[in-house]
């Protein structure tokens, strides 16, 4: 790998852990996206190596951190982690039965309807509609 690669890999993973520590969100909005669009990785491999990355580092820094200070419900999360990991296979078979394109619009319609509920939901909190 190049000097360049590796360094626009470093700024991917910097901005992804940040969001994900500041936001909770797991880090794929960021990576899945920036290893398409600046890397060059197919649909397949950035959401195979997305999944790869956010495991160790996010899962165990941001843990540790929330953790120290009250804030994670263990047995909640032991719950949801296990019914993850069947959901994470099983999404994973799918998107392997899909092409990359399809899979692509899927991500896309996902997150775009994501952002138009927070949106949403950020503007009547605020009184704003």
């Amino acid at each position: 790998m190049d000097m360049q690669s590796a360094l626009m890999l470093l700024g991917i993973g910097s901005a992804a852990g940040i969001l994900s520590g500041l936001f909770g969100i797991g880090g794929g909005v960021i990576i899945v996206p920036a290893l398409i669009f600046v890397m060059g990785f197919s649909q397949h491999k950035a959401t195979g190596t997305s999944l790869a990355v956010l495991l160790p580092p996010i899962g165990i820094a941001a843990f540790i951190e929330y953790y120290r200070h009250r804030n994670v419900d263990v047995p909640a999360a032991m719950i949801i982690a296990g019914a993850a990991l069947v959901g994470a296979w099983v999404g994973a078979i799918l998107a392997n039965r899909l092409s990359g394109p399809v899979l692509r619009l899927a991500f896309g319609l996902f997150v775009v309807i994501l952002g138009v509920y927070l949106i949403y939901g950020a503007m009547r909190k605020l009184g704003w509609i």
